[in-house]
């Protein structure tokens, strides 16, 4: 099968094969997804953006993880999504909005060498009622158990599930636990796991597993998960930004509780273009 021409993309090391098929409609297959992110047969990425026409907003951006399954939202994928589509369309508004399976996001860019350098963008309300996010449990917070050892944590939503543990975590536990949580009977769609360490109440170290990628460099949805979490644990501070320390850099993220919104700031960066 002829892909034509793809971009490969990363968000603080967050990386995706970028398609724009907002002319051609096209969107790959699963399995073409698979192969794509194959590190040592394709190109090698988390997942794989496309760019498709909306009815609602400037584009709609689909999201295929590395292991085929759909994802409802990225949010370092969308600010690469944002990047591409400003650098390569005549764009007169400063606000780009952007369809996903999670509803419309509004995005705003920031400019540098007269290309997008960073971008700033509003995720909207967490979800925290446990059906809608969903998870099988009466409340948010909820204790795993593997063997003998037990791990807590707090569920909410970004659009996709998240389950953020706070402790004195170190890579070794993702790895560990990251697998096992992913696919607990909790989680009837799986879920995103995030490791948080404080540093202080402004300041957070943060470890992700991807849902249906596995360790990821940086994840801009479970950044705002964290937050969210750790506003309502009373670990963080809130209506201000929230520096992310990810392995792959850092993300900014504030959650507004007066309007319950939340807002993540961070960059995207174009590594290069490619005919399949």
């Amino acid at each position: 099968m002829k892909f034509g021409k793809a971009y490969k993309y990363h968000g603080l090391g967050n990386d995706f094969v970028l398609f724009d098929s907002i002319k051609s409609k096209k969107l790959i297959r699963p399995k073409d997804a698979v192969s794509i992110c194959d590190r040592h047969y394709g190109v090698g990425a988390d997942g794989v953006l496309t760019l498709l026409p909306s009815k609602v907003a400037d584009f709609y951006m689909h999201i295929y993880n590395s292991d085929g399954s759909v994802a409802e939202m990225c949010g370092n994928g969308i600010r690469c999504a944002v990047k591409h589509f400003v650098d390569n369309y005549k764009i007169n508004s400063k606000t780009i909005r952007v369809e996903t399976k999670k509803g419309v996001q509004t995005c705003e860019y920031f400019l540098k060498n007269r290309e997008v350098n960073y971008v700033l963008v509003n995720m909207g309300s967490p979800v925290l009622q446990p059906d809608k996010i969903p998870v099988n449990s009466k409340g948010n917070r909820l204790k795993i158990r593997m063997g003998k050892e037990s791990i807590s944590g707090f569920a909410v939503s970004m659009g996709n599930p998240h389950f953020v543990t706070f402790g004195k975590y170190s890579e070794k536990d993702v790895y560990r636990w990251g697998p096992y949580i992913e696919k607990h009977s909790f989680f009837p769609n799986h879920t995103n796991v995030e490791f948080a360490r404080m540093i202080s109440r402004k300041e957070i170290l943060l470890y992700v597993w991807e849902r249906g990628v596995g360790v990821t460099l940086a994840c801009g949805s479970g950044s705002c998960a964290t937050v969210v979490a750790g506003v309502k644990e009373g670990l963080i501070s809130p209506n201000e930004f929230i520096k992310v320390r990810l392995p792959g850099g850092d993300l900014y993220v504030k959650y507004d509780t007066e309007t319950d919104q939340v807002y993540m700031k961070g960059p995207a960066r174009r590594v290069f273009g490619i005919e399949f």
